[in-house]
């Protein structure tokens, strides 16, 4: 298991910057951290190697949450993070933008928006039935979904109407474009999932890209 560096964090809203060329930027905002390192497990004792970090105050917490936490502040949110680093880790530890930089690639992961029942058309950018022909209310429909006479029913898993959103989407390698530890904020290049004030999980890249195209604020 590779060492999985990440941060917990609150997603402030969207802005643009400017480079000295003049080219507009778009970003996202990220209150990232600080987060404190909860708990430490190795794998002597739970199986496997991990740190839990929690982000967040919380108002009030319950006794189990407080025999948890122990003296440490009393956190909101939660997470596991895998790493095989467990060594330089200890009880109650910060975790902030220290190892962060502009140029480098994250993960960011979070809850979609929740948009509620939502036709295909909408949920998966179907193109809808001809405008013509006599047609007049299937202009919105999935059309036809079911097979012939064999197996003559409708697949599991078909794309059609039902709940939109309010799921855990994770977008790869975006770009950070300005940190500012002093305050902790990550700016990275694009949109991320959720609404402002949502929570979401900063980790460094795990996947590289076969081509990436250099791009800075310098630039």
């Amino acid at each position: 298991m590779a060492n999985k560096q990440g941060i917990l964090g609150k997603k402030v809203g969207m802005t643009q910057l400017f480079t000295e060329k003049g080219a507009i930027v778009p970003v996202t905002v990220i209150e990232a951290g600080p987060c404190y390192v909860t708990q430490i497990k190795t794998e002597a004792t739970d199986g496997y190697n991990a740190i839990q970090i929690g982000f967040g105050p919380a108002k009030r917490l319950n006794q189990p949450e407080k025999g948890h936490l122990g003296e440490r502040p009393a956190l909101r949110t939660l997470h596991e993070v895998r790493t095989d680093d467990v060594g330089q880790y200890h009880l109650g530890q910060v975790v902030d933008l220290s190892s962060y930089q502009p140029g480098i690639l994250v993960d960011v992961s979070g809850i979609s928006k929740g948009k509620g029942f939502a036709g295909a058309v909408k949920r998966y950018h179907f193109k809808g039935g001809p405008k013509t022909r006599g047609q007049s209310d299937r202009q919105r429909a999935v059309g036809a979904i079911g097979a012939g006479t064999t197996p003559g029913r409708v697949w599991k898993g078909l794309r059609g109407p039902g709940h939109m959103g309010d799921r855990h989407v994770t977008t790869l390698n975006l770009e950070v474009i300005r940190v500012d530890a002093d305050r902790n904020l990550l700016m990275v290049r694009g949109s991320i999932p959720g609404p402002n004030n949502g929570l979401v999980f900063i980790r460094k890249a795990a996947k590289t890209q076969v081509k990436r195209r250099v791009r800075s604020l310098q630039g």
